[in-house]
């Protein structure tokens, strides 16, 4: 048997991988379910050729383009694909016009603009009276919130439908159809383990094009013995990723242990610590957003009134990520991992609400006392609602003795503030207000 090379591998197919596996039916298309389950709204539409000019929402590589060319096959439309990286107004009136002359032959046109964000006003305002007289179904494609970027208008006109990135379940079934379909290495002799296609999946970040480019360099660049089998291997996936074997399953225990290890190395106040296992799941492949949101959660959780400003800093870091992505966003992640890890400690808040929660559970039928109880209409007035209500800002001291809790809590304490950072300061005035309202109480009960 003549032993294949590698050359003569790669000449099988010309096209990529992603290209030639590219699914051409609702059932072949993976995730968003939450939009094409059975019964939800985007499928219904499809499915009743009800479909009308719409954004799509969500990050790169979750088959936005796929989708548009499954609408447009699936209601008999023609599909015009509209790059607003490469186009202009001249090239959107000669597609208008097209599609102008295509609606008087009883023929629909859908135009997907691919990141339609990318378009000025002015060229946003071109579509407007074709997607208004039904010249064109319009879908455009955007990884920027629409609220922002697409003129209102425009947008007042599209269903908006956000598409989420994929999950590692949805990437792990992608690759092994694309192992098995005739369109992609089905009939091929390859080898390679679940283990490492999980592997793959968890390394793209949602994100399907990189899933399966990753795929087809590893298999590319797998182990071609003489019977012609390829075997990929995880040490040839590390390579061609540039990760070594710190990738890991970003919903398993090694997961949970990195998080935990940045969490308490912080919590601790140890700087060095902290920032090293930021690195560990940064360049093992972690989403940055997952790691800013926990650091959004530990600004309050573990530092709280002592320093506010923790959770203005984090939020400001999420939104930093979302915008530049990885690798800039590393610094921004730094910048609030060293932050955290400084800042004054205070848990008084999440001891608060855990402790009002225990209360709040076991009184969920406890009525609202009426004083505090909502009086919109005059038959809630005649049933004592809102009655005995003191308005604070009536007041000198913009305090009153108003009990705002129910009788069966009455004395309750839930916020219990530290000493340390600024919330020394609220403790100070927590009491101030605490004594000022058992001297007025104990002074009505005198008279």
């Amino acid at each position: 048997m003549k032993q294949l090379s590698l050359f003569d591998y790669k000449n099988d197919f010309n096209e990529p991988l992603a290209d030639r596996v590219r699914p051409d039916t609702l059932e072949e298309f993976a995730g968003q379910r939450h939009l094409l389950g059975p019964g939800k709204v985007l499928r219904t539409l499809i499915e009743h050729d009800q479909v009308s000019s719409m954004i799509f929402w969500g990050p790169p590589g979750v088959g936005k383009t796929t989708l548009a060319r499954i609408i447009a096959a699936r209601t008999n439309s023609e599909f015009i694909d509209f790059s607003a990286v490469t186009s202009g107004i001249r090239e959107i009136r000669e597609v208008m016009a097209q599609a102008e002359q295509n609606r008087l032959t009883g023929l629909k046109t859908l135009l997907f603009v691919d990141e339609i964000h990318r378009f000025n006003k002015a060229q946003q305002d071109a579509f407007l009276p074709y997607v208004e007289k039904g010249s064109i179904i319009l879908i455009g494609a955007t990884t920027e919130n629409p609220s922002f970027e697409i003129n209102s208008a425009l947008l007042s006109r599209c269903k908006v439908f956000v598409l989420q990135a994929l999950s590692a379940e949805d990437l792990t079934g992608l690759l092994l159809h694309a192992l098995e379909s005739p369109k992609g290495y089905g009939g091929r002799d390859i080898a390679v383990s679940k283990d490492v296609v999980r592997l793959i999946a968890n390394f793209a970040g949602g994100d399907a094009r990189i899933a399966l480019n990753t795929f087809e360099m590893a298999v590319l660049n797998g182990s071609l013995d003489s019977t012609g089998r390829i075997t990929v291997t995880k040490e040839i996936v590390e390579q061609c990723t540039g990760r070594r074997a710190l990738l890991y399953d970003k919903n398993g225990e090694e997961h949970y242990n990195l998080i935990s290890a940045l969490h308490k190395s912080m919590r601790n106040s140890d700087p060095d610590a902290a920032v090293y296992w930021l690195a560990r799941m940064l360049e093992a492949g972690e989403d940055p957003l997952y790691i800013a949101r926990r650091l959004i959660r530990f600004a309050s959780e573990d530092i709280g009134m002592a320093d506010s400003g923790a959770l203005s800093l984090t939020t400001a870091v999420f939104q930093a990520c979302h915008n530049i992505g990885m690798p800039e966003c590393s610094v921004h992640l730094t910048h609030a991992v060293v932050y955290l890890s400084l800042a004054p400690r205070s848990n008084s808040l999440y001891t608060a609400y855990e402790a009002a929660k225990l209360d709040a559970q076991r009184t969920l039928s406890e009525p609202v006392p009426l004083a505090i109880r909502n009086a919109p209409t005059d038959l809630m007035k005649e049933l004592h609602y809102g009655e005995g209500y003191q308005y604070a800002h009536d007041f000198a001291q913009k305090l009153t003795t108003l009990k705002c809790l129910p009788d069966s809590l009455e004395g309750r304490t839930y916020y219990r503030p530290t000493t340390e950072g600024a919330e020394a300061e609220y403790a100070q005035h927590l009491e101030q207000i605490k004594a000022w309202k058992e001297q007025r109480r104990k002074e009505q009960d005198e008279h």
